[in-house]
């Protein structure tokens, strides 16, 4: 029987798509084992799904100036080492990594231990834990096909990104349910990603008077951002985080006001759900999420309105022209050759498995 450790976190983005590896290398008699940071949001997804974690040192890689800068290397050595005795003491066959700072210290770990890694990109340029890791990696599964030019040494290769199985198993009646809608109104689905979104939030909340009169709303906010003045508005629904119950949120959406991250997109364009996506604007990221629904918008499947564009008016103005234009997206989604990428990754894995 072949081990594997998986890694990846900070984010959901960087630990969903391990999850929905996690399926297919059971059925192929794999042992999962997975390496993230002590207290990280991959911790809980990770250990609910009934696989053993272990938990390391991690600093942050940070793009801006903080004094944490001059501590957090320290940090990334001991997690080095840390994930050095671990995979030493584990007999992996193969590391699988999805990115995030907790991955680059398992990665090198890993490579001293003479353990292949395959790591996966999810953006259209390559993260900067997946710039370090990419020297000791073996080879780098990516989403986008522009992406295979950021890649150097040949190590590149085209599979998509792993979705989710489960999310195809959402009943809209329940999803209607879990809101507490009883009017017959278009649902609106709106989230900013795992950690939520202050201006998407707001602006959001600012025009569900509007809104109420033509939509049903669920929002998901992101932990410690439910307003609760507002938890009783009918029509208007407030979550923190899902899991379980996504896939039927998912199911009654008739449109989607969503960040721009890969592993979310993606899963749009499986589900054919018709999209308003708010990129993060380059003063709080590297870019990454403009460029991603810069290429959804040109292939058909995307609305997109820039961050500094966002105001309550402008918003209200896009949701509506989206669902009347919600036909053409959702044609444009079901004519998209881009499918799953479980298979694509597993078929490496095993590929590269001692």
């Amino acid at each position: 029987m072949k081990k594997i450790i998986m890694t990846g976190g900070g984010t959901a983005g960087h630990v969903m798509p391990n999850v929905a590896l996690v399926p297919e290398l059971k059925k192929l008699g794999y042992t999962i084992e997975y390496i993230g940071s002590k207290d990280g949001i991959e911790k809980g997804i990770i250990e609910k799904e009934g696989i053993k974690y272990f938990g390391i040192s991690s600093g942050k890689l940070r793009r801006y100036i903080d004094l944490k800068n001059l501590s957090d290397p320290f940090k990334v050595v001991k997690g080095i080492m840390d994930a050095y005795i671990i995979i030493k003491k584990e007999k992996p066959d193969i590391i699988f990594s999805k990115g995030g700072f907790v991955s680059v210290p398992v990665v090198i770990g890993a490579h001293m231990n003479g353990v292949p890694v395959i790591a996966h990109e999810s953006d259209i340029t390559p993260g900067l834990a997946n710039r370090i890791s990419a020297p000791y990696c073996t080879k780098i599964c990516v989403t986008f096909p522009e992406s295979l030019a950021s890649i150097k040494g040949g190590k590149g290769v085209l599979t998509g990104t792993p979705i989710r199985t489960e999310i195809f198993n959402g009943i809209a009646g329940t999803g209607k349910e879990i809101c507490g809608f009883a009017e017959e109104k278009p649902v609106i689905l709106a989230f900013g990603g795992s950690q939520g979104s202050k201006i998407i939030n707001d602006n959001l909340r600012a025009g569900l008077t509007e809104l109420l009169k033509k939509y049903n709303v669920a929002h998901i906010c992101g932990k410690g951002n439910i307003d609760g003045s507002l938890s009783g508005l009918k029509g208007y629904k407030q979550f923190e985080f899902l899991s379980d119950d996504l896939k039927h949120i998912f199911a009654a959406a008739d449109i989607v006001i969503s960040r721009a991250g890969a592993n979310s997109i993606f899963e749009l364009l499986a589900l054919r759900k018709p999209n308003l996506l708010i990129p993060l604007s380059k003063k709080s990221s590297r870019g990454d999420q403009i460029l991603n629904a810069e290429s959804f918008m040109k292939s058909g499947y995307s609305m997109v309105l820039e961050e500094e564009e966002l105001r309550r008016d402008t918003l209200l103005v896009k949701i509506d022209r989206l669902y009347e234009d919600r036909e053409k997206y959702i044609n444009s989604m079901k004519a998209s050759p881009v499918r799953n990428g479980t298979e694509e990754i597993v078929k490496m894995i095993g590929i590269y498995s001692k």
